[in-house]
């Protein structure tokens, strides 16, 4: 079992889970793709991406899912779990439910992912983990951290 120190409102506090996104500090469970890696990443685990800090998962999956709408003109939730979580893997049908519900939207109606991101990121790491740990300000600060032109 993994001990996870997270900082709450200015306190570290201690988390110990065997959950494999809390654990890798990549709460969105992104898959570490051979030849690249994001800023952060420390490793992995033979098959998704280890981050050195939380943050910098938080900041992958910002990146990631900002990419979605920009680069590939996704902006349903529909469409970003059908490509974030797909069906040779994943009960994608239960993620979209799970999704839309925790945005209150239609999984086809179109939105804005970056006005929504922070919901939208906490929806996908209570849908990944079982639980979504992150204060409002860590996401924060992983979506600000997502700033800028680099692709990853």
């Amino acid at each position: 079992m993994g001990i996870i120190l997270l900082l709450v409102a200015g306190t570290k506090v201690a988390i110990s889970s065997t959950v494999r996104g809390i654990r890798n500090n990549n709460p969105g469970n992104i898959r570490d793709t051979k030849g690249d890696t994001w800023e952060g990443q420390t490793g992995t685990d033979g098959a998704f991406a280890i981050f050195y800090a939380p943050e910098f998962g938080l900041r992958a999956l910002a990146k990631l899912l900002k990419n979605y709408e920009r680069l590939h003109g996704i902006n349903t939730v529909k469409g970003i779990i059908s490509r974030y979580a797909p069906s040779n893997e994943n009960n994608t049908a239960a993620y979209i439910a799970s999704v839309s519900a925790a945005l209150g939207i239609d999984p086809e109606t179109t939105f804005s992912i970056e006005a929504r991101l922070p919901e939208l990121m906490q929806a996908i790491i209570k849908h990944e983990n079982g639980q979504q740990p992150y204060s409002g300000e860590l996401i924060a600060t992983g979506i600000k951290m997502a700033e800028g032109f680099a692709y990853v």
